[in-house]
C-alpha cells in the first residue's frame, strides 16, 4: 500500500478521498493483523511509518519550495514511534524565523487537509527560539521535545533544536527528574494512591503507561538513549528485570491496543462496558458467570503490579545517579544486618536474608521505628524478592517470626504504609497464604470500587486515621470511641481477615472466621482476644445491616442487636470496623445519613448495654420520661399545657418512643399552632440531626396518602432514605420521610423548601400527583448495564409477632415507592414503616406492613397475592 503514496495521488480530482481510502484501507489491514497473544510493538511503529508517508506527501505538495526550509516533527507518542489506532497525532513545523507570511497559506491549506482526510493532528508551529522560550517554563514541552523525531523537511533546523535542549543547556537531569516527580504525584493522587480500581485507567492509573514513560523519559534524557535496553548497560536493571519491565509494557500495550480497536475511539478506562469482551479476547472464558472478567483484571492488576515495583525501584536509583550522586551516599548503621543510605534501608550484604529469613518480617518493623527513612533501597528490594521462596511452612510456623509480624501491628505508627510495601513486594501473601487468595482480586458488583486486597488495606487505613488527632475533625466519635480500645492491634487484624474468604465457595464471613481462628491460634493471642477478631470477622456485616435495613427507633430492633453485640467492648470494636469498612467499598457510597444511623445505633445499643440486657427499662418509664421531656421544652417556649395534649391528641403511644425529643418538638409546634381546616399540613425540617431534610406529613387518613407523598418527592427530584408511617387509632397519619437531594446533598434554599410542601400539600389535597414523573431522571449508570438486578420480595416475620417484614430488592427506578404504596392500597395492607436503601441502581427497601386489624400478615396465600400485586405494580411504565 505505501508504494501508492506519493505525489501523482494529488494530480487526480479526487485526492482527498484517495487519501481517505488509503487511511481507512490501512486501519483496516492493521486491525487484521492484531492478535492479543502477540506483541503489538511492530503494528505501532507500522502505523507510524503509514502517517510519516502520508504527512511527508502532504508536506511536499503544499509546501512546495519551503519544503525543505522547514521542519516537519512528530512529537508525543508519534515521536516515539507508538501510534495505537486511535492516537493522537501530535506535531511541530520548525520555522526557520519569525516571518510566516511566505508560507502562511501553504500551513494553512495543508492543516485543513489532514483535517478532511481525517487525521486531525495536533499541531504547534514554533521557531527554535519559541521552543526552548515555552520549555523553560513548562516541564511538559520540554518532555514532548525530548522525544520529537524528524518526519521530513530541513535536517539542519532539526539537529540545531535537539542541541538547543540538552540537559546541559535547560531542565538539567536532576531539575527534570523532580518535576516528574512531583507530576507522578499529583496523578498518583487522582487515582486516590492506587492502582486497584476496577475501571482503571491503563494509560494515566498507577503501574500504567505512563508509570514506562516516567521511567523512559528520565533515563533517556540523562544518558541520551534511544532504548531502555540500556538499563543493563548502566547497571539499572539486570537482564531479567529488563525482560519483566518490557513483557509488562508488552501486555498494557496489547489491552491499549483491542480497547481502541472495539471502542472505536481513543479509549484508556477499563470499563465495566469492555472488560468481558476483553476478556474474551485475551482468552478468559472459563468458569462461573463473572470468572472470565475477573481473571482477567486479576491478570492486568498483576501486571500494573510489577510495573509499580520496577518504577520504585528505577526512580529510587535515578535518584541516587542524578540528584543526591553516588559519592555523596550518607550511611547510617542501623543493626548487624542493615544500614540506611541516604535514609533507604540497605542490606549488610547479598546474603543477609539466606542467613536470618526472619530479617524478610524485620525490615518492615525497622522501617516502623525509624520514621527517617523513606523506604528500602532497590537492591534490598531485589534481594527481598530473590528470597521469598524461604518463607514457607517452617517460617510461618516460627514463633518468633509470629511475634515479628504481630509487632508490625501494635506498632503506634507505620502500619499501613508496610502493610502496602508488603503487599507489594509479595511478603505479605508470601507470610499469609489466605491472603494470597485475595491479592488483585476484583469484586465484580456496583459497590466495591477497589479489589479485596486493596480494599482490606484501605479499611485498616481507616482504622489508623481514628486514632490520629489530624482527623478528629473528619469522624469525632470514632476518634473518641478509639481512645477505649485496649489493643488496636486487635481491630487491625479483624480488619485484615474481614474480607480473606472472598472469592471462595459460601459465606466469606464464616470462612473468614474459621481462617482467623487459625491465624490467632498460631500467632498465640488469647482465647479472650481471639473469640473478639472471630467475632468480628463473623459480625462485620451485622451493623450496617440493622443500620440501614431496619427500624431502629423500634426499642426491640436495638434490644436484638444489643444482644447479638453482648457488650459495650464488642460494640465499640464493631462500630469503628463498620465506619472504615463501608468508607473503604466506595468513598462516594458514604454520606452523612449512613453516618448518622450508625451513631444512632451505636449510642441506642450503647444505652442499652449499660441498663444490662436482662433488665431493660419499661417502656411504660421510657414513654413516661421522653413526654416529660418533651413537655418540659414546650412549656419553656411558652406553650400552655392544654396546646401541648390538644397537639398531642391523636398521636399514639408508639411516637413518643419511635421520635426524638427533637424532632417531637417540631412537629408538636406546628400542630399546635395549626387548625383543623389547615389539613393536611405539609412541614419540612431542611436539616436535621442526620443530615437530611425531613418531610413531615400530618394529616386525616383519606386517600393513599404514601403513595401520593412518595411519587411527589420522587418528582420533585429527591431521594428517600427512610419513611415512618403511624396511623393513629382516630385516623390521623403522621408520616415523615428523610430527604436530600438526587446529589447527595441536603436541601439548602428556603425556596426549594417552601417549593416541596407547597407542592406535596396540593397533590395531597388533589387526591393524585400532578403531572409526569421525570423516568429519565433516575436513568440507570453505565455501570448498572452490567449488573442486571432480579426482583426479589421477600417475607420475614417479626420475632415478637407484632408486624411482617418484606424485604424487596430490584432496580431503583422513578415511581418506585409509589408503586408499592399502590399495591399495598389494593391488598389493603397498612403500611407501619418502611427503610429505603440504594446503591446505585439497586434499591434493597424493607416495608414493616400489618393487616386493618394491626395484625401481622403470616398467612401464605394472602404473602402470595401481595407479592403478585406488587410484581404486577413495578411491571408497570
Amino acid at each position: 500500500m505505501n508504494k501508492y503514496i506519493n505525489a501523482s495521488l494529488f494530480e487526480k480530482k479526487d485526492s482527498l478521498l484517495q487519501f481517505k481510502h488509503l487511511i481507512k484501507q490501512k486501519n483496516i489491514e492493521l486491525k487484521l493483523k492484531f492478535d492479543p497473544h502477540r506483541s503489538v510493538s511492530d503494528l505501532l511503529k507500522e502505523k507510524s511509518d503509514f502517517i510519516d508517508l502520508i504527512l511527508s506527501c502532504c508536506w511536499q505538495h503544499f509546501l512546495g519550495t519551503h519544503a525543505e526550509q522547514l521542519s516537519l516533527c512528530a512529537v508525543g507518542g508519534y515521536g516515539r514511534r507508538e501510534l495505537f489506532p486511535h492516537s493522537d497525532i501530535d506535531i511541530i513545523i520548525l520555522l526557520d524565523s519569525d516571518d510566516t507570511a511566505p508560507y502562511q497559506e501553504a500551513l494553512s491549506s495543508l492543516f485543513t487537509f489532514l483535517w478532511d482526510i481525517g487525521l486531525k493532528p495536533g499541531h504547534s508551529v514554533r521557531t527554535i527560539d519559541e521552543c526552548v522560550s515555552v520549555a523553560l517554563d513548562d516541564q511538559t514541552i520540554i518532555t514532548s521535545l525530548t522525544e520529537i523525531s524528524l518526519i521530513t523537511g530541513n535536517v539542519a533546523l532539526y539537529d540545531a533544536l535537539k542541541l538547543r535542549i540538552t540537559p546541559d543547556k535547560i531542565w538539567p537531569s536532576d531539575q527534570f527528574f523532580a518535576a516528574k516527580m512531583e507530576e507522578q504525584r499529583l496523578r498518583y493522587a487522582k487515582f486516590h494512591d492506587t492502582a486497584y480500581n476496577l475501571e482503571p485507567n491503563i494509560k494515566e492509573g498507577p503501574g500504567g503507561l505512563r508509570d514506562m514513560q516516567i521511567i523512559a523519559w528520565v533515563f533517556k534524557r540523562h544518558y541520551n538513549s534511544s532504548t531502555l535496553k540500556e538499563l543493563i548497560k548502566y547497571d539499572f536493571l539486570p537482564e531479567s528485570e529488563y525482560t519483566e519491565l518490557i513483557a509488562a509494557r508488552d501486555v498494557l500495550w496489547r489491552i491499549r491496543y483491542a480497547l481502541h480497536l472495539l471502542t472505536d475511539r481513543a479509549e484508556d478506562r477499563l470499563v465495566f462496558d469492555y472488560q468481558r469482551d476483553l476478556a474474551h479476547q485475551f482468552g478468559f472464558c472459563a468458569g462461573h458467570h463473572n470468572q472470565d472478567v475477573e481473571q482477567f483484571m486479576q491478570f492486568y492488576f498483576k501486571t500494573v503490579q510489577n510495573i509499580e515495583r520496577l518504577n520504585e525501584m528505577l526512580l529510587q536509583l535515578f535518584n541516587e545517579r542524578f540528584v543526591t550522586g553516588e559519592t555523596a551516599c550518607k550511611v547510617t548503621p542501623i543493626n548487624d544486618k542493615f544500614i540506611a543510605i541516604n535514609g533507604y534501608l540497605e542490606a549488610v550484604n547479598e546474603s543477609v536474608f539466606e542467613q536470618h529469613p526472619l530479617a524478610l518480617l524485620e525490615v518492615f518493623l525497622i522501617l516502623q521505628l525509624n520514621p527517617t527513612l523513606t523506604g528500602i533501597r532497590a537492591t534490598t528490594l531485589r534481594l527481598i524478592r530473590k528470597n521469598l521462596h524461604l518463607i514457607d511452612t517452617a517460617f510461618r510456623e516460627n514463633k518468633t517470626a509470629n511475634h515479628l509480624f504481630m509487632e508490625i501491628f501494635r506498632r503506634p505508627r507505620g502500619l499501613t504504609h508496610e502493610l502496602r510495601r508488603m503487599n507489594r513486594y509479595g511478603v505479605l501473601s508470601a507470610y499469609l497464604p489466605c491472603f494470597a487468595n485475595i491479592v488483585a482480586r476484583m469484586q465484580y458488583d456496583l459497590f466495591h470500587i477497589y479489589t479485596v486486597d486493596e480494599h482490606t488495606l484501605f479499611v485498616i487505613r481507616n482504622l489508623r486515621r481514628f486514632s490520629l488527632t489530624e482527623h478528629i475533625a473528619e469522624f469525632p466519635l470514632c476518634n473518641s470511641v478509639f481512645l477505649l480500645i485496649a489493643k488496636p492491634e486487635l481491630l487491625y487484624v479483624a480488619a485484615l481477615f474481614h474480607d480473606i474468604a472472598k472469592g471462595q465457595n459460601g459465606d466469606h464471613s464464616a470462612l473468614g472466621e474459621n481462617i482467623a481462628r487459625n491465624f490467632c491460634v498460631q500467632h498465640s493471642i488469647s482465647a479472650h482476644d481471639t473469640h473478639l477478631i472471630t467475632w468480628l470477622v463473623r459480625s462485620h456485616l451485622i451493623m450496617s445491616v440493622t443500620a440501614q435495613r431496619k427500624d431502629i427507633s423500634d426499642p426491640d430492633v436495638i434490644h436484638e442487636f444489643a444482644q447479638h453485640v453482648g457488650s459495650v467492648e464488642y460494640l465499640n470494636h464493631l462500630y469503628l470496623l463498620t465506619v472504615a469498612d463501608i468508607r473503604a467499598t466506595n468513598p462516594e457510597l458514604w454520606n452523612a445519613w449512613k453516618d448518622s444511623l450508625l451513631k444512632e445505633l451505636y449510642s441506642a445499643t450503647h444505652k442499652a448495654l449499660r441498663r444490662g440486657l436482662q433488665s431493660p427499662a419499661a417502656l411504660a418509664d421510657r414513654l413516661r420520661e421522653n413526654k416529660q421531656e418533651a413537655k418540659a421544652e414546650f412549656i419553656k417556649l411558652g406553650l400552655s399545657e392544654d396546646m401541648i395534649d390538644s397537639a398531642w391528641q391523636h398521636t399514639s403511644d408508639d411516637y413518643f418512643l419511635r421520635y426524638s425529643a427533637e424532632e417531637i418538638a417540631w412537629h408538636t409546634m406546628a400542630i399546635a399552632s395549626s387548625k383543623e381546616s389547615d389539613l393536611p399540613l405539609v412541614l419540612l425540617h431542611p436539616k436535621t440531626q442526620h443530615g437530611s431534610a425531613e418531610v413531615f406529613v400530618y394529616a386525616k387518613d383519606q386517600g393513599p396518602i404514601f403513595s401520593i407523598s412518595t411519587a411527589t418527592l420522587d418528582q420533585l427530584g429527591l431521594t428517600i432514605l427512610d419513611a415512618r408511617i403511624m396511623t393513629t387509632q382516630d385516623n390521623y397519619v403522621l408520616n415523615s420521610f428523610q430527604v436530600l437531594e438526587q446529589s447527595g446533598e441536603p436541601i439548602n434554599e428556603s425556596f426549594r423548601a417552601s417549593h416541596i410542601c407547597t407542592a406535596l400539600r396540593n397533590n395531597l389535597i388533589l387526591g393524585e400527583v400532578k403531572g409526569h414523573i421525570n423516568i429519565h431522571r433516575r436513568s440507570k449508570s453505565r455501570q448498572a448495564q452490567h449488573f442486571p438486578i432480579s426482583t426479589s420480595i421477600q417475607f420475614l416475620s417479626d420475632p415478637l409477632n407484632r408486624h411482617t417484614v418484606i424485604e424487596l430488592i430490584t432496580t431503583d427506578h422513578a415511581g418506585l415507592l409509589s408503586k408499592i404504596g399502590r399495591a399495598f392500597i389494593n391488598q389493603h395492607v397498612n403500611l407501619l414503616s418502611a427503610k429505603i436503601t440504594t446503591i446505585g441502581s439497586r434499591a434493597e427497601d424493607m416495608f414493616y406492613i400489618t393487616d386493618q386489624q394491626l395484625q401481622p400478615i403470616t398467612d401464605p396465600d394472602k404473602q402470595n397475592k401481595i407479592r403478585e400485586e406488587m410484581l404486577k405494580m413495578l411491571e408497570r411504565d
